[in-house]
């Protein structure tokens, strides 16, 4: 399991949250809605990154 940062800033009446490892920025009317918002981003992210394998014949 990975582990990945989330730095929270409010900005005006909202909170912004950054993944800085992956570039990845969410929002929320409260911190905890913002980190729950970026943290189903970061899921997306890696579900469509993850490597796909495929059989290859011989």
């Amino acid at each position: 399991m990975h582990k990945h940062s989330a730095v929270i800033t409010k900005e005006g009446d909202i909170f912004v949250s950054l993944c800085p490892e992956l570039d990845i920025a969410s929002q929320g009317k409260t911190v905890e809605e913002a980190l729950g918002n970026l943290k189903e981003a970061v899921e997306l992210y890696l579900r469509t990154k993850t490597p796909k394998f495929r059989i290859l014949e011989f």
